[in-house]
């Protein structure tokens, strides 16, 4: 198969993947009829803001300027998130979040559920929310239909989001979606709630704890290597496997950048992506260090803090990496660098990606039969990647390095 048939498959296959199937029709059928049921509003119980934010970490830390913004605009506002459990731990650090709520987001946990569940569960959250009483409810995810029900079903009076199928009928406030960055949706949004939005000099920040500082001070005293300066992060592994690039290649990266820079190498990971870690360092001539599934989101932000540079594919962890003010190298396939690279000054944030034309086409779940010719990622070379850590590993004279 040459390179024009592998694109135009491919091209097939998303579109295939993206058509609406019979199921997907009777949905919105039923969700087009169920906005049009009046509900009443909620008894108003001064509880203010709900942010509504069903992703995993890194799409949850890219709405955290909003949040910010919103609590700098309002200082009076009381702000609660309803987020993932996955997600709660990095919310609870932000001063501006008065409240974190967490709920198991249907399509955001692995595994097969009952067809019914994503309603029950939708008609138990209403209740709850309910009980509680907000004023206002921002559903910051743009295509996120049953968070945008939910607030309905809640008679929450105010909820705002974007002009999207399925999300706006849902909606009192509905928002021209405009395609961008991340960061400057959840602004436009917030922005749209607000009226006045100061998101002057905002950034995106994670704060540290004492804590966490000082326990990964002691897990890198504690390492079987001499730990020279700097400390590169390679964290490997993605939710998604079409996001994963080729161990022998992280190995020979890592292998690079110990010989020119004397960098220690520390692969990081979840507890399920320790196997991917322990097999690029064993592949690797250097020393490094694997402590996939050790840490907490906390600890891994206070490594970050520490290291000169991430490196990994587009995932939570290098969105967590330039929160706290280190460099980044993104491997980018399947999603959309121009909307959820890295926030930060470019030069410091360098995104590498493949030249095979049908990149992006923002399909993260491709079954299992269509991964074996996915190579958006696979494409990309051990020398491009080399090449980007070297710059923002050099870069010395951005502001934020100061």
């Amino acid at each position: 198969m040459d390179r024009a048939e592998l694109v135009n498959r491919n091209q097939q296959r998303a579109a295939e993947l993206r058509s609406a199937g019979f199921k997907q029709r009777l949905r919105d059928r039923a969700l087009a009829g169920m906005a049009r049921i009046p509900v009443a509003a909620a008894q108003a119980g001064g509880e203010g803001l709900l942010i509504v934010r069903p992703d995993h970490l890194g799409d949850v830390l890219l709405s955290t300027p909003a949040i910010q913004a919103l609590k700098r605009s309002r200082p009076e506002l009381k702000i609660h998130a309803l987020c993932g459990g996955w997600a709660a731990e990095a919310l609870a650090n932000y001063d501006e979040i008065d409240r974190v709520l967490t709920l198991p987001f249907p399509g955001f946990q692995r595994g097969s559920t009952s067809a019914l569940a994503p309603w029950r569960l939708a008609i138990q959250t209403a209740r709850l929310l309910r009980k509680v009483g907000y004023d206002s409810a921002i559903i910051m995810r743009p295509d996120h239909w049953w968070g945008a029900m939910v607030a309905h079903l809640a008679g929450i009076p105010q909820r705002v989001g974007y002009d999207l199928e399925n999300v706006a009928p849902f909606l009192t406030d509905v928002v021209k979606f405009e395609y961008g960055h991340a960061v400057e949706q959840n602004l436009r949004l917030a922005a749209s709630w607000t009226g006045i939005l100061d998101a002057a000099d905002i950034k995106l920040e994670y704060p540290l704890q004492a804590a966490d500082c000082e326990s990964i001070g002691k897990l890198i005293d504690s390492w079987p290597i001499e730990t020279t300066e700097p400390i590169v992060c390679i964290h490997p592994g993605s939710g998604a496997a079409s996001k994963i690039w080729r161990a022998e290649n992280w190995a020979q990266v890592a292998d690079q950048l110990a010989a020119e820079f004397g960098a220690s190498i520390v692969f990081t990971g979840t507890r399920s992506e320790a196997a991917l870690a322990d097999e690029i360092a064993a592949d690797m001539s250097a020393d490094a260090v694997c402590i996939a599934g050790e840490t907490s989101v906390g600890q891994l932000a206070a490594l970050y803090a520490r290291s000169r540079a991430v490196l990994g594919p587009d995932s939570g962890a290098l969105h967590l990496a330039a929160a706290v003010g280190t460099p980044t190298v993104a491997l980018f396939g399947p999603a959309d660098p121009q909307e959820f690279a890295p926030w930060g000054d470019p030069r410091r944030h360098e995104v590498v990606t493949s030249d095979i034309g049908c990149r992006p086409c923002r399909i993260l779940d491709w079954r299992k039969d269509n991964m074996a010719y996915h190579p958006c990622v696979r494409d990309i070379t051990a020398r491009q990647v080399f090449e980007a850590a070297r710059r923002v590993l050099s870069y010395k004279d951005s502001p934020e390095s100061a």
